[in-house]
């Protein structure tokens, strides 16, 4: 069964950590990548860039007219997803504790019951 985890970004918060803590927070995240590549379990890892370089794409009159985005005004935002492969529902939630910043934030955990082949 596959599944999503999302994580949320403010960029209010990240501003505010010290610089000097980044490259543990990058390490401690590409730790928690690698054991779960090594299982098979995680598929993919994929950071996002900040919500202001987000954009919303519609079609007009047969036209892609473009705007800035995100879709909703708010001051968190996902930041990165995670597409996991496991054996249940309870092995995902494992993987989603684990995650490094789940004692200080939530980590959003999606069933993906639909697969386009």
């Amino acid at each position: 069964m596959k599944y999503l985890l999302m994580i949320y970004g403010n960029k209010e918060k990240w501003d505010s950590l010290p610089a000097e803590q980044w490259p543990e927070v990058i390490a401690a995240q590409e730790a928690f990548n690698s054991r779960y590549r090594e299982t098979g379990e995680l598929l993919g890892a994929y950071g996002l860039a900040d919500a202001e370089q987000a954009r919303l794409v519609r079609r007009v009159n047969g036209a892609a007219v473009v705007t800035d985005g995100p879709y909703l005004e708010t001051k968190e935002y996902m930041a990165s997803f995670y597409l996991l492969d496991v054996a249940d529902e309870a092995r995902a939630r494992e993987i989603a504790a684990d995650m490094p910043s789940a004692d200080q934030d939530p980590v959003e955990l999606w069933p993906v019951p639909h697969e386009s082949v």
